[in-house]
C-alpha cells in the first residue's frame, strides 16, 4: 500500500450557472430535455454487480404532463432485498479495507463528472421528472450535489486529522471503522443532491449501503447510478432497489446486520421505522445508528421595523420556489399590522406575476407538484380554507390536474394564530399568514416557538438588532437553521450545515463532518512503549 500523508483538493462551492438566452448551458439541457423527454428508459435493480429486471414494473411520467410517459422501473420482491443485503455484506471487506485516499478519488472523480459532461442530463432529469424549473435544478441536482460530494470527502480528512494527544510513554490513535454491519438510506422526491448524498456520505466512511430512492425520483435516480458506476463506486457498496416501501423496510430491518439508517422523508414514517428498530433492538449485532430529516413547518417573523420589499421577496422566494416543496419552505408567516398593507400589496403583485407550467419553458417560475396524492391533498386544504370563516385566500386559490397536477400558489390570511395550515405540514405552495399587533411582538414570538411541532428553519426579518437578539434567543429551539433577513431556504454545503431537532429530525447536520461522523465508529489504539513488569505502585512503599 502506499505511504503518504495525503492532502485533497481544497473544497470550493460550484457556481451556480444562469441560463440565460443564447447561453451554452442553456443550449445544452434544452437538448438533453428534449432528447430525454422523447426517449423511454427502463430503470432494473441494482445489486452487487446485476442489473435485475424483475418484470413487475411501474411507469414514470413527469408531474407537468402526467399522460406523457418517460420510463419504467422495476419492483423488488422480498427476495431481492435479501439478494442486497447479501451482496452489500459481501462487498463490505474489500470496500472498508480499501484507502481512504481511493474512496476519497472516486468521490471527487463524481463530482467533476455532474460538473461536466454530465450537468445538462442530470438538470433535465430532475426538470422532467420532478417538474424543477432550471433554476431549481441547477442549484440542487448540479450544485448542491456536486458540493456535498466535494465537502464530504474534506470533512473526511478532518476526521481521520482529528487524533488524541500522546507522550514520550504512550502514543494513542484514534481510527475510524465503518460501522458493522450495513447502512440502510431512504430518499426523497424533492431533493436529486439529497437522494444521492444519503448512501454516498456512508459509502465515503468505507460502508455499505441498500438505497431505497423514493418513486417518483427514479428518473434522476438512473442518472446518478450512471455518475457513481462510472466514477468506479464497486459493484456492491450501493445497491439500489424499488419497491414497496413497507415490505423493504421490514425486510432490512429483519436483518442482524442492519447498523444505521440514513434517511429523509415524512415524520410519521420515520418515527415508525424508530420504533421497529426499537423492537428488533436485542436482534442486532450493534445499536444502529439513526439518523434522519423529516418534516417542517417553516416560519418567517416579521418586526416593525423589517424591510417590506426584502420581507415580501423572502415570502414569495421561501414559500413558492420549487412549489414549496421542501422541508425548509416558508408556511406560516408573522406580520405587524403596521406593515402588512404594504406586504399584503406586494405579495398579491408578485404572485400575480408568476409564470406556470412546464419546466422546458424556462420563463416559468412555478411548475407542477410531484403527483396527484399532494394535488388532492392540497386542493382539500384550499377549498376547507374558501369555507372557514377564519381564513380569507388573498391570492391564488386555484388549481388544474387535467395535463399537469398544477396548484395555483396561494396565500391564505387567518385570524386564528392556530389554524389548521398553521400547524399542519402542507408540502406544497401554500402559505398561510397571521397578522399581529405591533406591541405583541413577544407574545408572537411565544406563538411562533409553540404552534408547530416542527423545528426545522425559520427566519427573522429586522432591522432591529435589539429585535434580532430577541428573536434569536427565544426561537433557539424552534429552528435548526435560523435566518436573519432572509427566506429560510437554501442552505449551502459547508456554509450552512442543515437539519433541524424536535419533529423534524436528528439535526445531524447534512453537509457537515457532524453527519458524517455518524457513519463512523472510532476505536482508540494505545500503544506503551515501556511496559511495567511489576504490579506495586510506589504509594505501596
Amino acid at each position: 500500500m502506499l505511504k503518504g500523508f495525503f492532502h485533497v483538493p481544497k473544497a470550493v462551492n460550484e457556481p451556480v450557472k444562469g441560463y440565460a438566452p443564447n447561453s451554452p448551458e442553456k443550449a445544452a439541457v434544452q437538448a438533453a430535455y428534449t432528447t430525454m423527454w422523447n426517449a423511454k428508459i427502463d430503470v432494473p435493480l441494482y445489486i452487487g454487480s446485476e442489473e435485475i429486471k424483475t418484470g413487475n414494473t411501474k411507469t414514470i411520467s413527469a408531474p407537468h404532463d402526467h399522460k406523457h410517459i418517460v420510463g419504467t422501473y422495476h419492483l423488488a420482491e422480498k427476495q431481492h432485498i435479501e439478494k442486497a443485503i447479501a451482496n452489500a455484506l459481501e462487498s463490505k471487506k474489500a470496500w472498508a479495507d480499501m484507502a481512504w485516499e481511493q474512496r476519497a478519488a472516486i468521490f471527487l472523480k463524481a463530482a467533476e463528472l455532474i460538473a461536466g459532461p454530465y450537468r445538462a442530463r442530470i438538470n433535465a432529469a430532475t426538470m422532467i421528472g420532478q417538474s424543477k424549473n432550471i433554476h431549481q435544478a441547477e442549484i440542487d441536482a448540479s450544485c448542491e450535489l456536486i458540493d456535498f460530494l466535494r465537502y464530504n470527502v474534506e470533512f473526511m480528512t478532518q476526521i481521520y486529522n482529528d487524533q488524541p494527544k500522546s507522550d514520550s510513554s504512550v502514543w494513542n490513535r484514534l481510527e475510524y471503522r465503518p460501522l458493522e454491519g450495513f447502512v440502510y438510506a431512504i430518499t426523497p422526491f424533492n431533493f436529486t443532491a439529497i437522494a444521492a448524498n444519503l448512501p454516498a456520505s456512508a459509502a465515503m466512511m468505507g460502508n455499505v449501503v441498500i438505497w431505497k430512492p423514493s418513486d417518483s425520483q427514479v428518473f434522476s435516480t438512473k442518472i446518478i447510478i450512471e455518475v457513481f458506476k462510472e466514477a468506479g463506486v464497486p459493484d456492491g457498496v450501493i445497491n439500489v432497489v424499488f419497491g414497496d416501501a413497507l415490505m423493504i423496510t421490514d425486510t432490512v430491518l429483519a436483518s442482524r446486520d442492519f447498523a444505521g439508517i440514513h434517511f429523509t422523508g415524512s415524520t410519521h414514517v420515520f418515527k415508525d421505522i424508530w420504533s421497529k428498530i426499537g423492537a428488533n433492538i436485542h436482534h442486532y449485532k450493534t445499536y444502529p445508528r439513526i439518523v434522519g430529516e423529516t418534516g417542517g413547518k417553516d416560519f418567517i417573523i416579521a418586526h416593525p421595523s423589517a424591510n417590506v420589499k426584502q420581507l415580501a421577496t423572502g415570502i414569495t422566494r421561501g414559500a413558492f420556489e420549487y412549489q414549496g416543496q421542501k422541508c425548509s419552505a416558508a408556511s406560516r408567516a408573522y406580520i405587524p399590522q403596521s406593515l402588512w398593507p404594504a406586504v399584503k400589496e406586494q405579495l398579491i403583485a408578485d404572485v400575480k406575476s408568476f409564470k406556470m407550467g412546464s419546466p422546458e419553458d424556462f420563463g416559468n417560475f412555478i411548475t407542477a407538484v410531484i403527483h396527484e396524492g399532494s394535488f388532492d391533498k392540497l386542493a382539500s386544504y384550499i377549498d376547507q380554507a374558501k369555507k372557514d370563516a377564519d381564513a380569507e385566500i388573498i391570492v391564488g386559490g386555484n388549481y388544474d390536474k387535467s395535463v399537469g397536477y398544477f396548484i395555483e400558489p396561494t396565500v391564505i390570511v387567518t385570524t386564528n394564530p392556530k389554524y389548521t395550515t398553521m400547524e399542519t405540514e402542507l408540502f406544497g405552495p401554500v402559505i398561510t399568514i397571521y397578522v399581529y399587533e405591533d406591541a405583541k411582538w413577544e407574545e408572537t414570538l411565544e406563538l411562533v416557538d409553540t404552534t408547530s411541532e416542527y423545528a426545522l428553519t425559520g427566519a427573522v426579518f429586522s432591522q432591529d438588532r435589539y429585535a434580532i437578539e430577541v428573536a434569536t434567543t427565544k426561537l433557539q429551539n424552534a429552528a435548526g437553521n435560523f435566518y436573519i433577513n432572509d427566506k429560510p431556504t437554501g442552505a449551502v454545503v459547508g456554509m450552512q450545515p442543515f437539519g433541524g431537532a424536535r419533529a423534524s429530525g436528528t439535526n445531524d447536520k447534512a453537509g457537515s463532518a457532524l453527519n458524517l461522523l455518524r457513519w463512523a465508529s472510532p476505536r482508540t489504539i494505545k500503544e506503551t512503549f515501556v511496559t511495567p513488569e511489576d504490579y506495586r505502585y510506589p504509594f505501596l512503599g
